[in-house]
């Protein structure tokens, strides 16, 4: 299995004229991932092989924490790629990975800016731990009611930490498995691993024959 790995940006804080803000794609056998969508994401796409319109096929997106410079790239995107999908084409949900507060933040600024998406999108949220946020109850930041009317909240999964490898269980993409992992930093923060799979060796018969084997031996590749 190959791996494509594009970097639109690899600054920090705010994007600048020669380094875009947080955001790395992966591609594999017609998977489409996105991590982070820092502001300007958008201008990188049309710097590369990339197009934002082809991604809704099989598209997902990770943010590995609630800092700005991290997903405010994010709301445009996906009304970028809405504009750019063909009317008749299959409309897929967009799968959205990152901490507790993602849903509340997307869903508040569609409503604000009225935008409306020709497809639906699911946000996944990263619960985390005590221990991650000392200085606040990170639930009660986002516990203000949202806009139902004006704007539907998002569907997804409350993502919950695993204690048996202390990782949280995102996706199992065939070849692959995404896992994330706490990050300790001055707001809740996740790291991502992307996990190939074992995969069987495949036994070289020719091998076995010149070495006069008459047996299979599992040592033999």
């Amino acid at each position: 299995m190959s791996l494509d790995i594009t970097f639109l940006g690899t600054g920090a804080a705010y994007p600048s004229p020669t380094r875009g803000a947080s955001a790395v794609v992966i591609r594999f056998e017609g998977e489409c991932w996105l991590f982070d969508c820092g502001e300007g994401t958008q201008t990188q796409f049309m710097k590369s092989n990339l197009k934002a319109g082809e991604l809704q096929k099989d598209y997902q997106d990770f943010y590995n924490s609630s800092a700005r410079d991290h997903f405010f790239g994010l709301p445009g995107l996906l009304c970028t790629i809405s504009l750019q999908c063909s009317p008749d084409a299959n409309k897929l949900p967009v799968d959205i990975y990152g901490p507790l507060g993602l849903k509340d933040f997307l869903q508040r600024t569609m409503a604000l800016s009225c935008s409306q998406l020709v497809f639906p999108y699911v946000v996944h949220e990263l619960a985390p731990t005590p221990n991650q946020c000392p200085e606040e109850e990170w639930n009660d930041v986002f516990s203000g009611k949202r806009d139902e009317v004006s704007c539907p909240e998002p569907q997804g999964d409350m993502i919950y930490l695993n204690p048996a490898d202390d990782s949280y269980f995102l996706v199992d993409a065939g070849p692959v498995v995404m896992k994330a992992f706490r990050l300790f930093h001055r707001i809740p923060s996740f790291g991502f691993l992307v996990e190939e799979k074992p995969r069987t060796g495949k036994l070289n018969t020719q091998k076995l024959k010149e070495l006069g084997r008459s047996t299979y031996s599992s040592a033999v590749y």
